[in-house]
């Protein structure tokens, strides 16, 4: 009984939709969170002058500072954002092979 479940799913269009609309969000944010860390990596190996620089005379914030703290917000960011997609097209076509599959 199962594999018969398991093959309407797979077959369909509703669950192919949704693996490769995930597969590709997910693919393009991890691209963007890779970028931007890697550039943090980057700038830590080949800036550290530049990343040790206060931000302005008289303070003991350094540039690297801000910066590291922008890689983490926007992992954040970018967390929430995979979360609103997935709480509504994600679920949306979920539903749809769910409505498919037992019919």
């Amino acid at each position: 009984m199962n594999d018969t479940i398991y093959q309407r799913i797979e077959s369909s269009a509703h669950f192919r939709e949704l693996v490769d609309k995930r597969q590709r969000f997910a693919v393009i944010l991890s691209i963007i969170m890779l970028v931007i860390y890697v550039g943090f990596i980057l700038l830590i190996a080949f800036a550290p002058g530049w990343l040790g620089t206060p931000l302005h005379a008289g303070t003991s914030v350094t540039r690297g500072i801000p910066i590291g703290i922008g890689v983490i917000v926007i992992s954040f960011v970018l967390t929430g954002v995979y979360v609103w997609r997935a709480n509504s097209e994600f679920d949306r076509l979920t539903h749809a092979v769910i409505r498919e599959v037992n019919v």
